[in-house]
């Protein structure tokens, strides 16, 4: 099964670091699944977070997600 990983806004929205969700989801199915599985403060994060799989950017919110694959939620840092 898939593991997301959240960090810093994403993880304080979720309330967890990490969880396992269904094998099989797109990007979109899966920020659905999390918006509903934690709320719309979530859901906001996810609207503007960039997304790794297994290390790489993943853009393509129509592809199934690999099985196994380590999915990391990577909100807009502030920084200078």
């Amino acid at each position: 099964m898939p593991t997301v990983r959240f960090f810093a806004g994403a993880r304080a929205a979720a309330g967890v670091a990490e969880e396992q969700v269904p094998p099989g989801l797109t990007l979109a199915e899966l920020a659905a699944t999390l918006a509903s599985r934690h709320g719309e403060r979530l859901g906001t994060v996810l609207g503007a977070a960039a997304f790794l799989v297994d290390g790489q950017a993943w853009h393509d919110r129509h592809t199934p997600l690999p099985a196994g694959a380590t999915i990391d939620v990577l909100p807009p840092f502030a920084g200078g």
